[in-house]
């Protein structure tokens, strides 16, 4: 049975009808059509559907979409701001991290939620906060590198999404 679901979705408020138990990563690429969350496995392996949640990276294929309720969102597509590239976004492509693509908008967002908690980490602390995200390209050296020259770009500020 469906329910209504309100929630923000990078900073605007949304109201979804659809069965609670349904997943967020199909309400956002099917009903909202925010495509930019990819659907990797399927079962919270991968981290190709990595969105944030309060703050907190979420595999969204394993987030029912009666949790989002009364919560914030942020997906790939929030990020960028006035047609300017967020700086994870914009060192991504400087860094030819993104490779197929894939995997990208999951490994932004879960280190933009990295840099919420930790403003400016260690390689090691960006490593081991991107481990949960798959690359099939083997990427992983550019990503840090990325993700390096991103935290120096904002020199420990969080440029604010939506």
């Amino acid at each position: 049975m469906d329910k209504t679901i309100r929630f923000k979705l990078n900073g605007k408020e949304v109201r979804v009808e659809s069965p609670p138990e349904r997943m967020l990563l199909w309400v956002l690429r099917t009903d909202l059509g925010h495509t930019g969350t990819k659907c990797g496995c399927g079962e919270g392996f991968c981290g190709a559907c990595t969105v944030l949640v309060d703050g907190k990276p979420t595999f969204s294929c394993q987030f029912p979409l009666a949790k989002a309720e009364g919560r914030s969102v942020l997906t790939i597509e929030g990020l960028a701001r006035g047609g300017r590239l967020h700086p994870l976004q914009q060192a991504f492509i400087d860094h030819g991290a993104l490779q197929c693509g894939y995997c990208t908008p999951g490994m932004i967002l879960q280190a933009y939620g990295l840099f919420l908690r930790k403003p400016n980490p260690t390689e090691a602390e960006i490593a081991d906060a991107l481990e949960g995200n798959l690359c099939r390209c083997g990427s992983y050296n550019r990503i840090i590198a990325a993700v390096q020259t991103a935290a120096k770009a904002m020199k420990g500020a969080i440029h604010e999404a939506r």
